[in-house]
């Protein structure tokens, strides 16, 4: 790192709600947000969160045609810019990325086409994966530059690397960071259920009273995969120096692409996320971590991967390891911002919030922490966030 970079503000909406309180108070028990709609296990908003967005959606007539994915992303960017008093004068730069986009509006689009052999009007521009930061620019009235990118699952944290370029080089002091994703429907789960690594897919004769925990991220042990999607956005606000304001600090960031071997997985000693963690470790001065927010997405493959990589990094070092995924789905592209959340919510709090089917032992401290994420593609990133 040429210079320390503050974490002002971080905001998201997903399964855990959408305020400061409720996120804490939902991480603080064992409860998680899995629910059974017709068909699959899914981690959607809550009642009150969708009327929020509804809400938003009704504002302005050229909402009524976005995408969720837009519209959770200008939702969590609203809070954001606001808790960390930022003007749209300021003309900070956005770099809001997804795995998946508009998924709904191309799914819903693609059937009208396939019915009528016409496109609707407004079927390119609104599925577009730049639509996601232009609008929020459009909705904050911000000038600065505007980045939108898919990297599969990475998609947040390698738009947090974009931002700690941006204001590295000297091309901007400020920058808003993030990933968004609306992937409950209906083609989206079936495309996870094609790859065999969804959980409990033929659920039509289980009850959740009979599924403790469906998602079984950071289970070692599971004999199936467990993995599922859930919806939301996170974003977080990024300024040049040390910030009285600060969460949190970015001491260090690290990431890497290994050679593919398949169309889906990562080596079996995750290469990719030793060569990441390595170097966020030693871009932040640092042998050790106290904390690793883990990727593990609740399949086996990935989540022995990334746990090997770990030992081998770490030895007998080896950190303390959570995840959220097992209370909130994996949210694809959103889901390095919101275990960035997860990590500053631990630092601000000093408490580790653990996994409640493992016997993860308790850190010592809790200074540093080592976010994880990647994606199809072996495109690992890690964030070494420090206690601000």
């Amino acid at each position: 790192m040429k210079e320390p970079i503050s974490i002002t503000a971080v905001s998201s909406i997903s399964p855990l709600g959408n305020t400061y309180d409720s996120i804490w108070n939902n991480y603080l028990n064992n409860r998680h947000f899995i629910t059974k709609n017709d068909t699959d296990l899914v981690a959607e908003l809550s009642q009150e969160s969708n009327l929020l967005i509804e809400k938003l959606r009704q504002e302005n007539s050229k909402y009524k045609t976005l995408d969720n994915s837009v519209l959770y992303a200008m939702y969590a960017s609203r809070l954001a810019i606001k808790n960390a008093n930022w003007k749209a004068s300021d003309n900070f730069g956005i770099n809001i990325g997804s795995s998946r986009g508009a998924t709904s509006l191309f799914e819903s689009y693609y059937q009208d086409f396939l019915n009528s052999d016409q496109a609707k009007t407004l079927s390119s521009p609104t599925t577009t994966l730049g639509n996601i930061s232009s609008w929020v620019a459009h909705d904050l009235q911000t000038n600065g530059p505007e980045i939108s990118h898919s990297i599969t699952c990475s998609t947040a944290l390698h738009a947090m690397l974009n931002g700690i370029a941006w204001i590295n080089s000297g091309m901007s002091d400020t920058f808003l960071v993030g990933g968004s994703e609306a992937p409950l429907t209906p083609f989206t789960i079936a495309q996870m259920k094609a790859l065999k690594i969804y959980s409990n897919s033929d659920i039509s004769r289980t009850s959740m009273s009979e599924i403790k925990y469906p998602c079984r991220a950071l289970d070692f042990k599971k004999t199936k995969n467990t993995m599922v999607l859930g919806e939301g956005a996170s974003v977080a606000c990024l300024e040049k120096g040390l910030s009285k304001n600060a969460l949190a600090t970015i001491g260090g960031f690290g990431y890497a692409t290994e050679i593919l071997k398949n169309n889906t997985s990562i080596s079996t000693e995750a290469d990719c996320f030793q060569k990441s963690m390595q170097m966020a470790l030693d871009s932040a001065n640092l042998k050790t971590s106290d904390v690793i927010v883990t990727h593990t997405p609740g399949t086996i493959k990935g989540d022995l991967a990334e746990y090997k990589a770990i030992k081998k990094v770490f030895k007998n070092k080896r950190p303390s390891l959570t995840n959220n995924k097992w209370k909130l789905g994996h949210t694809l592209g959103a889901s390095g911002l919101l275990s960035v959340e997860m990590a500053i919510y631990m630092l601000k709090k000093q408490q580790f919030i653990s996994v409640p089917y493992s016997n993860e032992k308790l850190p010592e401290k809790l200074e540093t922490i080592l976010v994880n994420a990647v994606g199809f593609g072996g495109n690992a990133v890690s964030i070494v966030l420090k206690k601000a």
